[in-house]
């Protein structure tokens, strides 16, 4: 299955540069990730309401965990469709190809050999995402189930890294027909983070804590307010992106977003 969604873009500098960004900021993403335990999960709930959020229609903030409600203020989420003939069977043949993909790559050497790459493996995390830079920029311009951006393993009690999912990315740039092209969007939801201040140097530690500034979990929305407080703005930190999780019995699962149970059992 290749579709190919979006316009037509010679590849070039700008899409190598694009994508190098994106996986540079997502190894930065997971060494802020290892705040959570600092920040309250009641916190979290309340982030639905903060200003800068856009998650375009009704979100269950209980179908996500800590983590990913954590950023709900920082995250901005396709529209929920209703359901169209031949939706759920479109949905039903990417996960069958995410599985069979995800075979090979059951061994985590194999991923290392095809060019995966582990994003920052000193930071403790609960989900481990190999990136991959080629299937990354591919990404943007057409949709290969059998070439996803990064894989998803998970620590257990007897493997280092179990496989669990997929992850899928479009270019930031894709309108939600286009993505909806790719996944229908009446049976999962993609997403992407936007509106990150970064912190200036000497204040680091306002990334963490209770009541962080800085970051995906931050206080600060606005360009605006990041200048005020010498941060550097990114409207938009990554591409799209949507997590698929094929061993999951219950097919409602299988495009969960809540990364903080185990999607593998």
């Amino acid at each position: 299955m290749l579709i190919r969604t979006e316009k037509q873009r010679a590849p070039g500098k700008s899409s190598a540069g694009h994508y190098g960004a994106f996986a540079a900021r997502l190894t930065f993403a997971a060494v802020l990730l290892t705040a959570l335990p600092l920040f309250p999960w009641q916190k979290a709930q309340q982030m639905g309401s903060m200003p800068g959020m856009d998650m375009s229609g009704d979100v269950d903030m209980r179908d996500m965990g800590p983590s990913m409600a954590a950023m709900a203020g920082h995250m901005k989420m396709t529209a929920l469709r209703p359901k169209q003939p031949g939706d759920e069977e479109r949905a039903k043949a990417v996960v069958a190809e995410a599985k069979a993909t995800m075979e090979r790559y059951k061994d985590y050497r194999n991923a290392l050999a095809d060019g995966y790459v582990f994003a920052h493996p000193k930071a403790k995390q609960s989900q481990f995402h190999y990136m991959n830079e080629a299937n990354g920029k591919e990404a943007d311009v057409r949709f290969d189930p059998t070439k996803p951006s990064a894989l998803l393993y998970r620590k257990t009690p007897h493997q280092q890294f179990k496989l669990e999912g997929v992850m899928y990315t479009a270019d930031r740039a894709a309108t939600e027909d286009e993505l909806n092209q790719r996944i229908p969007l009446s049976i999962a939801r993609w997403h992407e983070h936007i509106d990150f201040c970064a912190a200036p140097p000497d204040r680091d530690k306002e990334y963490f804590g209770a009541h962080p500034t800085f970051g995906m979990f931050g206080s600060i929305h606005t360009k605006e307010a990041c200048e005020a407080a010498r941060g550097t703005f990114y409207p938009t930190m990554f591409t799209w992106m949507i997590h698929v999780f094929p061993y999951e019995s219950d097919f409602k699962d299988v495009f969960s977003m809540n990364d903080d149970v185990a999607h593998v059992h």
